[in-house]
């Protein structure tokens, strides 16, 4: 390719050798029954040496496949290995991001990969139906100690040319090549499994790109002669599917045409007609790969308590009649698999001062401790250590005599709601902090903008020109070439993390988790993790508006929030840095406070608190759940599907008639409180497959519910019922109050599942 010009404002990329240490699986797979869950992704950020990850999703997985290797925990991973891998980055002189893509050559001996072999030695070859055709695909599997990821590649003789490059590259902009990737994880990771022998009693669908998969599970039961919803319950029984996306443009939707086009002969596969299948992921005139998701999951959940709440107002469009307060989505916060972010120096001086088993407790807060009382000048000089070896590394003309200057990191994806040139919105104040020749603070700047975002794009090129101008020589600097290498030394090697998005657009992020367990602070806008992790102790809140609200327009906030962190940084974080102990010279209360972000944040943020929580809180449930809808020839599913087609047949005859407040008034099951009265009209269905509530706001964003029971039958189908409150907090006020019915069932997995309610004031 030639020479690559230097140009002293990027530092050029370079692979820092560090390769994935996992064994390799033997050539030859042994088809066996394996129970435990099935975990799909469309991108795995295992190491940097298998460049198959773009970002934070991919990182996540990778991750969590490991903390299921640590906890042993009984998983396999399904993905793609992309041929090009996510593209290489290059910053031309003029500050446009070049996109190369080199092939993967797996036949180089770096790579952890092994090709999956049948019993007769020969190639696992998996048909998938793609647009009335088959494509075959191979496999790789990667080992990482107990735990298999298998990776799906077309790059076979077989195929024509356009097939063998349809996994060339990760998230093409083109719809064809994305849904018929998308096609292959999720139909072809399923027939892959089946090939394999293995039975999983749990279906994790690592955001919408997979969920095709349910499409596949329902075909295979349909073969066998299980009616469509059956087949549906039993699939969404023992599903479940973690959303990372806060925002609508950030779920896949393809056109219906496109589906036609593409499923044209696997509709009646799936044993009924193209609006049935359809209908389980069309919305507004398309089809959404995470309303197929949600529909076919028995399990719902966000990546941090924030997203969780804002996935409820998201889904709440689609379920407008279900208040987002009882949305069923629950929230597994992300963490970081402490083990591969953390740097030498840390971990040595952990193995030091902590239990001699704390890289396998790292969820128990107690571990962490014993860090307050390393002495601070060993954990500081262990910081210097890693961030002497990022400047290296990134050939940045800095030292690090007496700590250096303070640098702040700021690296991730260069999307517009994650604002980069937030701290550039007043450049002469910037230029003022940045030069400060007594107290000298330096930005590192890293990160891809995906090929076809022209705005992201724009501002990689915006940093380049900002770091020429004489007043940023120096003191700005970017780092081309963003991948799980660079991340290591940046989180590791940087004084202060900075983190500015648009809130609440953040689903989790964990770039700064990684860089909390490295000592180095946190400076983030109060969004995804940050909103649980800070403490007021453990890093720094940029939060411009004086009671957090961000109900204001984004220009406004921008100039509030860049308010806010230039003046965290005049007052708070660089007086801090400087302010040295005047018997050790070390900044002691730079250093405590690097003490307090680990303690408070290690423990909470990791991967294998995580894992335990998926385990717990929803793969042991899941499963439960799908080997009893799938037990006695499908008994309670088949029971389950029936009562959803009565409910449904007939919901649209229910109603509340009247409905009466009685405040401290002696009701028929009642003393004197708040009493609701209400007729309902149920019609064919039963009094007890409903649960009436009177429902009203508590004026604090929440919402309150008296349950009302049945006293007496008016007429056929028309039942009177009535219930009371004790609680004098709530407000009974006729405008606050409202009735509403919803179809229940004990098989149901939440009490929304079958997003049907019927209110008494429409």
């Amino acid at each position: 390719m030639g020479t690559q010009p230097n140009y002293p404002h990027i530092v050029k990329g370079r692979r820092l050798g560090a390769y994935m240490r996992i064994a390799i699986m033997q050539n030859e797979v042994v088809m066996m029954q394996k129970s435990g869950a099935v975990y799909f992704s469309a991108e795995f950020g295992l190491d940097e040496s298998l460049p198959i990850y773009s970002g934070g999703l991919g990182i996540l997985a990778g991750d969590h496949i490991k903390a299921a290797a640590d906890q042993n925990v009984p998983l396999t991973g399904v993905g793609i290995f992309y041929g090009h891998g996510y593209f290489q980055q290059r910053i031309d002189e003029g500050g446009s991001q070049q996109h190369l893509y080199p092939k993967v050559d797996l036949n180089a001996s770096i790579y952890p990969v092994q090709l999956v072999q049948d019993e007769n030695g020969q190639p696992l070859i998996i048909e998938v139906p793609i647009a009335g055709r088959l494509v075959y695909a191979k496999a790789w599997s990667v080992q990482v100690g107990s735990v298999t990821v298998y990776l799906l590649n077309t790059d076979v003789e077989s195929n024509s040319e356009a097939d063998r490059r349809l996994t060339d590259t990760l998230y093409p902009s083109e719809q064809g090549i994305r849904i018929s990737q998308e096609i292959l994880l999720g139909i072809g990771g399923t027939r892959l499994i089946a090939a394999l022998g293995i039975q999983p009693d749990v279906w994790h669908m690592n955001e919408g790109h997979c969920a095709f998969l349910t499409f596949e599970r329902i075909r295979m039961l349909s073969a066998a002669g299980v009616p469509f919803q059956t087949a549906l319950e039993v699939v969404k029984a023992s599903t479940v599917f973690t959303t990372h996306t806060p925002v609508p443009a950030g779920h896949d939707v393809f056109s219906i045409d496109l589906m036609d086009r593409f499923f044209s002969d696997y509709y009646w596969q799936l044993g009924t007609d193209r609006d049935g299948v359809l209908s389980l992921g069309q919305m507004n005139g398309a089809f959404n790969m995470t309303r197929l998701a949600v529909s076919t999951s028995s399990k719902v959940n966000g990546v941090s308590k924030l997203h969780g709440v804002v996935t409820q107002d998201l889904f709440h469009h689609w379920m407008p009649h279900i208040p987002r307060q009882d949305i069923p989505v629950d929230a597994i916060t992300n963490g970081i698999h402490i083990g591969t972010w953390l740097a030498d120096g840390m971990k040595g001086l952990f193995d030091r001062y902590l239990q001699y088993d704390w890289s396998i407790r790292t969820a128990e807060p107690e571990v962490w401790s014993p860090v307050h009382d390393i002495p601070s000048s060993e954990l500081w000089e262990a910081h210097l250590e890693a961030k002497s070896s990022m400047i290296q590394s990134f050939n940045l003309p800095l030292s690090t005599s007496n700590g250096g200057p303070l640098i702040i990191g700021f690296a991730r994806r260069f999307a517009t709601y994650k604002r980069a040139l937030l701290i550039f919105s007043d450049p002469d104040r910037l230029a003022r902090i940045l030069g400060d020749s007594e107290r000298p603070v330096c930005l590192v700047f890293s990160g891809k903008a995906h090929p076809s975002d022209g705005p992201g794009q724009e501002l990689i090129r915006r940093i380049v020109e900002l770091s020429r101008e004489e007043r940023f020589k120096g003191r700005v600097f970017i780092v081309e070439n963003y991948a799980m290498d660079k991340a290591k030394k940046l989180v590791q090697g940087v004084d202060v993390w900075l983190n500015t998005p648009i809130k609440p657009m953040e689903a989790s992020g964990t770039s700064g988790q990684k860089a909390a367990v490295n000592g180095v602070l946190n400076c983030s806008v109060l969004d995804g993790w940050w909103a649980e992790g800070y403490n007021g102790r453990n890093g720094w809140a940029i939060d411009g508006s004086a009671d957090g609200d961000v109900g204001v327009n984004g220009e406004h906030q921008a100039k509030l929030d860049s308010e806010a962190l230039y003046r965290l940084l005049e007052e708070e974080i660089i007086p801090l840095y400087y302010k040295r102990d005047e018997d050790q010279g070390l900044p002691a209360d730079w250093v405590n406070k690097m003490k307090e972000s680990i303690c408070s944040l290690a423990p909470l943020f990791n991967t294998h608190r995580m894992i335990s929580d998926y385990w717990n809180k929803v793969y042991l449930k899941a499963s439960a759940r799908g080997q009893r809808f799938a037990s006695d020839g499908f008994e309670v599913a088949s029971r389950v599907a029936a009562y959803k087609q009565f409910i449904r047949n007939n919901w649209s005859g229910v109603r509340v008639r009247k409905v009466d407040i009685l405040a401290d008034h002696s009701g028929r099951i009642g003393l004197h409180k708040t009493a609701f009265r209400a007729e309902i009209v149920l019609g064919a269905i039963w009094l007890r497959d409903v649960r009436i509530e009177a429902v009203g706001s508590d004026g604090r964003q929440g919402i309150w519910k008296v349950k009302l029971e049945p006293v007496q039958q008016e007429a056929k189908g028309v039942y009177i019922y009535e219930g009371s409150s004790f609680d004098r907090s709530i407000n009974f006020w006729k405008a606050n109050v409202n009735v509403r019915v919803t179809p229940i069932s004990p098989d149901f997995a939440n009490d929304f599942e079958m997003e049907l309610a019927s209110w008494g004031f429409q």
